[in-house]
């Protein structure tokens, strides 16, 4: 296996809207009204929706620039919603219906864990109890823990990434003081990170009466999970060992066998009639009755990182969530550099905030002390601390801020350690 080896960026200049509806919007909320109770969504988008990250975002149908020497979209999609943005630099390079309110199945994993997964470190041990599993809702994924048994914060992330187990989330939930306060903080995150389409009911998606996101809020949530490595090694891992339960060999001793478990995610993971796709990285895939399918991945090639989230394709073809997703990942490789955005991926709240105050220079780098605690939950390339052992290979972390300059524009600069899996499957 080659070495891994660091990419640069250049810093990137994103110009806000000040003239025209083509260009890009400061990060001001404006948030459609909240849901309305319902199981499933309706057929068709509504009139108001959500301008954050730039008034077209907020219309309804296809937006695209698709002028002289802009490749065609793909014909063939049938997605109730989907985006294409750079994950460096923000900008969205084409969206559909991006911030329609609809069920967003185990994607809303990718919240849960960019919440509580810096809270304890992957060594922490947990004996799991009966009442950590008593309300895991029927007809969940599952990865097969057993009451009794002692699992590692480790083994309980790969079994929320690799298998999306509902039953892994709800003991991690237990852990962080209960289901109640998990959903409490999960929807205080997706605030903080402008996700303000975004209502938490139950912290794995479960279908659930008002549990709603949005294409585009799915890509700012995963956007922000990529900042921490060990979210990036976690949604990157293919295979891994996770532990069985107990039980006496014929000498009478009590032995623990694991099994191996696979990453879900046919783009990473392949299947019968989908291929592993070029430069892959994760992120999550999701399938319930009321969300359809719903996938948002994360790739890179010829030096470029976009993220394509799609939800609830009418085409009812095997695996047709990922087959939209590669279409217009593909376009989205084909497009970046010869496209005008049509909006952009905010930056969460405190990221603005940060950067407006004394200390911040042109650099990209804030002066000061400040709150380490806060900024790495909720800057744009800061990274969570913890190890890397056991899961993948990551590139190390040089993160940079966002720093808010005249007329609402950012300054990007950033290099972005995507997993080392991308670049042995990255290359053209």
């Amino acid at each position: 296996m080659p070495a891994p080896k660091k990419t640069s960026r250049r810093a990137l200049l994103v110009a806000s809207a000040v003239v025209s509806s083509l260009a890009l919007t400061v990060p001001v909320s404006h948030a459609a009204p909240k849901p309305t109770p319902s199981t499933s969504p309706s057929a068709t988008p509504p009139a108001n929706m959500s301008t954050v990250g730039g008034e077209r975002l907020g219309q309804a149908g296809t937006q695209a620039n698709l002028a002289s020497g802009v490749p065609v979209l793909p014909k063939d999609l049938t997605a109730r919603s989907w985006i294409v943005a750079d994950a460096e630099s923000g900008d969205v390079l084409a969206a559909h219906n991006a911030h329609w309110r609809l069920p967003p199945a185990s994607t809303m994993k990718m919240l849960f864990a960019d919440t509580v997964l810096p809270k304890f470190p992957k060594s922490t041990k947990h004996k799991v109890v009966p009442s950590d599993l008593a309300d895991v809702g029927s007809g969940s994924s599952l990865v097969g823990i057993k009451e009794g048994e002692t699992y590692s914060v480790h083994d309980l992330w790969l079994g929320v990434f690799l298998r999306s187990g509902n039953d892994a989330v709800h003991v991690l939930s237990k852990m962080n003081d209960g289901i109640d306060n998990t959903v409490k903080e999960m929807n205080e995150h997706a605030e903080e990170l402008q996700a303000l389409d975004t209502n938490v009911v139950s912290p794995d998606g479960y279908d659930a009466p008002h549990q709603v996101s949005s294409a585009y809020d799915l890509t700012l949530i995963a956007r922000s999970g990529l900042q921490k490595k060990d979210f990036r090694e976690y949604c990157s891992t293919v295979t891994a060992k996770f532990p069985g339960a107990t039980a006496k060999n014929k000498k009478g001793k009590s032995v623990r066998d694991s099994f191996e478990i696979q990453n879900t995610n046919r783009l990473l993971a392949g299947d019968s009639d989908i291929p592993v796709y070029q430069g892959i990285a994760g992120v999550k895939n999701g399938n319930t009755t009321n969300a359809g399918a719903t996938f948002t991945g994360v790739a890179e090639r010829n030096g470029k990182v976009l993220l394509v989230t799609v939800m609830n394709p009418e085409k009812s073809e095997h695996n047709e969530v990922y087959k939209e997703t590669a279409r217009l990942f593909d376009w989205g490789f084909q497009a970046a550099g010869k496209v005008q955005p049509v909006g952009e991926l905010v930056p969460p709240r405190s990221a603005a905030q940060a950067s407006s105050q004394p200390g911040a220079n042109d650099s990209g780098e804030a002066g000061g002390a400040g709150d380490s605690g806060k900024s790495s939950k909720a800057a744009v390339g800061a990274a969570a601390a913890g190890g890397s052992s056991g899961v993948g290979v990551a590139i190390g972390i040089t993160g940079g801020v966002l720093v808010l300059l005249a007329a609402g524009a950012f300054l990007i600069n950033r290099r972005w350690p995507l997993p080392d899996l991308v670049r042995r499957r990255g290359r053209s």
